[in-house]
């Protein structure tokens, strides 16, 4: 026999170096296979964990063929996805975006949310995004809009009344996600094709996952109802500060909702600038952060009701950057039958839902 007769995985006194090294190799491959079976399951979970955390709701079976037609869909670019992997969408979406003040929940409630026993919208936006998805357009509706709040369909079969002269925040406190959904298409006569619905709590995580947001006020705010003082300039806002800015009102201009839409405006373009520069993909911490965040408040229709639909959503828009995202507000005159509340100015109103179509 040769020297090389004590190679085995023997535990002997005659096993040699490269025994020993082959014991530490497979002991090495054994720990791999285990982590990589732990990552694959805690990767799992997490998927199971975000995509359980998703609320959705069917308004396109609730509201029927009774809307504006959908906008003719294009075919997705090839370009944008890998040849194994399924096109991304490309087509022009419109997207109505909600932020609720629900008090369900402790952490809701702490935030200062409407009262218990239901909730409205504080923030209502129509996202439009252009064909190709580089540019976008937000479209701010004022909460004390008067408006014509259509029959909606209820849980329990029946359906609401018809409501002239009707505050638009109304819509969501009667009827949810699908009278909300109603009342804005009946106002632009444009079809919503996605709702996305995050409530306070939601928000105020989603800013202290990204590590807060910087904007920059153009007068002082002191508004002692939403708990925000500040001087005018540049700020770095945490979660819940950043939530008090989305929502102050009484500390700026007229003290209406037309002042605070002008800083909701603000922080949404801050907070897409904050997204894209915050290098998610490659910090899987900080990813996974942001998306339990955005997840645990969120509500959408159906047809973004998973994160594997939210994910494309978001790959699709990867070449929209803030500096590409026009905010505007729908254009109000004052309510004759009320100096505190407005209606659409028309026809300007009407020209700017035209132009989303």
């Amino acid at each position: 026999m040769t020297g090389h007769e004590d190679i085995g995985d023997g535990d002997g006194v005659g096993a040699g170096p490269v025994g020993r090294r082959s014991r530490v190799l497979k002991a090495a491959g054994l720990t791999l296979a285990g982590l990589l079976v732990l990552g694959v399951g805690t990767a799992g979970w997490a998927y199971w964990h975000l995509n359980q955390n998703i609320k959705s709701v069917d308004i396109n079976s609730a509201l029927g063929d009774d809307r504006p037609a959908k906008a003719v869909a294009t075919p997705s670019s090839p370009a944008s996805a890998s040849a194994s992997a399924s096109p991304l969408p490309s087509g022009a979406l419109n997207i109505l975006v909600l932020g609720s003040d629900s008090r369900s929940g402790k952490a809701n409630a702490k935030l200062g949310g409407g009262d218990s026993s239901g909730a409205r919208s504080d923030t209502a936006m129509v996202v439009h995004i252009d064909e190709g998805r580089t540019g976008a357009t937000v479209v701010s509706i004022p909460r004390d809009t008067l408006v014509t709040r259509p029959a909606c369909p209820t849980s329990s079969g029946g359906t609401t009344a018809v409501a002239y002269n009707a505050m638009f925040n109304s819509a969501y406190s009667i009827g949810g996600p699908v009278c909300a959904v109603k009342t804005v298409e009946s106002l632009t006569d444009v079809r919503m094709d996605h709702y996305i619905e995050i409530d306070f709590s939601g928000f105020a995580a989603l800013v202290d996952a990204l590590g807060g947001v910087t904007v920059t006020t153009d007068e002082d705010i002191d508004d002692d109802q939403s708990h925000l003082h500040l001087t005018a300039g540049e700020h770095h806002l945490d979660g819940t500060k950043a939530l008090a800015l989305a929502r102050t009102r009484h500390g700026i201009g007229d003290g209406s909702d037309l002042g605070r839409i002008g800083l909701q405006q603000k922080l949404v373009k801050a907070l897409l600038g904050q997204i894209s520069s915050a290098g998610l993909l490659t910090d899987p911490t900080k990813l996974y952060s942001v998306a339990n965040a955005v997840t645990g408040s969120l509500t959408t229709d159906t047809g973004l009701d998973s994160l594997g639909e939210l994910m494309k959503l978001g790959q699709s828009l990867k070449s929209l950057s803030s500096d590409e995202v026009t905010t505007v507000m729908m254009p109000v005159v004052t309510a004759p039958s009320d100096r505190n509340r407005v209606i659409a100015n028309e026809p300007e109103a009407s020209d700017l839902w035209a132009s989303l179509k």
